[in-house]
């Protein structure tokens, strides 16, 4: 996949480090918090994608993720509840070449920004979606949130949210809106939150990574087993190209399809190999694969996927926004907008 059109840094300027996108501010977050995690794997992975720190926008709504541009050192844009792509994708037409990055939580795209969250998907502009999940509300003292699991006790839902709410599935729900990338990973697992990063940012057209993360003070132990370390082997199964979906500890497992429906099957009795298991294809223009592995995550005792569920190439509306307006100009010429107030019938109000 070609790199992002966007500005490349001079030859001969000085070599950026992690330490040159560390902003002056003071980072305010609860200790432990996964927010720390993310935002040190983005400060690292940002001096590897060669592009100038003038180049780089953050933009975000409200929440304790959308602190992220305080303490990013480049261009950012701490905007209005839900609205962070609204904002993004004016300041991607504005300057299709800067490399605009969403930070964003469960509650603020998903609740109040969900119709501006779908919308910048099917758009497919070229923006980087980074959505920090802990299934709660955090800034505003843990009320349930739209990816909270059924039976949820929080200061909004005292008794429990079991049978009032089914909670979303951001994967789901950003490959029903047409997202060209689309890719999951844990706040804590580093050396697989960087790749997706960088692949993310490789991606022409809108990417969105949907990143686990624990809140110890509101809603401790979330996401447990595909968390930590005990658990994540028999809990998550990575998705890679062309390979079979094989989980496990000892590597005995796998996932098949079963009619419609995908099973995890023991690869060691004989009965199944690994030649009966699913094998990726993040390339696949049909979305039926990754509906299929998106919806394990809410099926009981299925493996969450991790990795890259989907990335095709897409037309991106910034350049087609530009060449038609390109085209409109070249049968029309210039506009004069002088011209086009006083053109026809006016009238003068008293």
């Amino acid at each position: 996949m070609k790199r992002k059109r966007t500005s490349r840094i001079p030859v001969g300027a000085p070599t950026l480090t992690k330490n040159d996108f560390k902003s002056d501010q003071d980072v305010r977050w609860c200790p432990s918090c996964g927010d720390y995690s993310i935002l040190a794997q983005t400060q690292r992975i940002l001096p590897e994608l060669g592009i100038p720190k003038e180049n780089v926008v953050f933009i975000s709504g409200i929440g304790c993720s959308s602190r992220f541009p305080y303490y990013m050192n480049t261009y950012g844009f701490h905007t209005i509840h839900g609205r962070a792509p609204t904002i993004a994708s004016g300041v991607k037409m504005a300057n299709p070449d800067l490399s605009v990055w969403v930070i964003t939580g469960d509650g603020d795209a998903l609740s109040i920004g969900g119709n501006h969250f779908i919308h910048l998907m099917r758009r497919n502009f070229d923006i980087n979606v980074l959505l920090f999940n802990n299934r709660i509300y955090g800034l505003t003292k843990g009320q349930y949130s739209p990816t909270s699991e059924r039976g949820t006790k929080s200061s909004s839902t005292p008794l429990g949210s079991l049978s009032l709410d089914t909670p979303f599935n951001p994967i789901s729900l950003a490959l029903a809106s047409g997202a060209t990338f689309v890719a999951r990973s844990v706040d804590i697992h580093l050396d697989h939150l960087r790749p997706m990063l960088k692949a993310a940012f490789e991606h022409k057209g809108t990417s969105f990574i949907e990143i686990y993360q624990n809140c110890h003070i509101f809603n401790d132990d979330t996401f447990i087993l595909q968390r930590e370390k005990e658990n994540k082997t028999d809990h998550t199964v990575l998705l890679e190209h062309g390979e079979p979906l094989v989980f496990g500890a000892e590597r005995d497992k796998g996932i098949r399809l079963n009619g419609f429906q995908p099973e995890v099957v023991d690869t060691t009795n004989g009965k199944y190999t690994t030649e009966d298991l699913i094998v990726h294809d993040q390339y696949a223009e049909d979305t039926t694969l990754a509906n299929f592995l998106a919806g394990m995550s809410d099926t009981p005792d299925m493996p969450h996927p991790m990795g890259i569920f989907r990335s095709v190439r897409h037309p991106c509306y910034e350049d087609l926004m530009t060449n038609q307006i390109r085209t409109a100009k070249e049968h029309t010429g210039e506009g004069d907008l002088e011209a086009l107030l006083n053109d026809g019938e006016t009238w003068t109000v008293s």
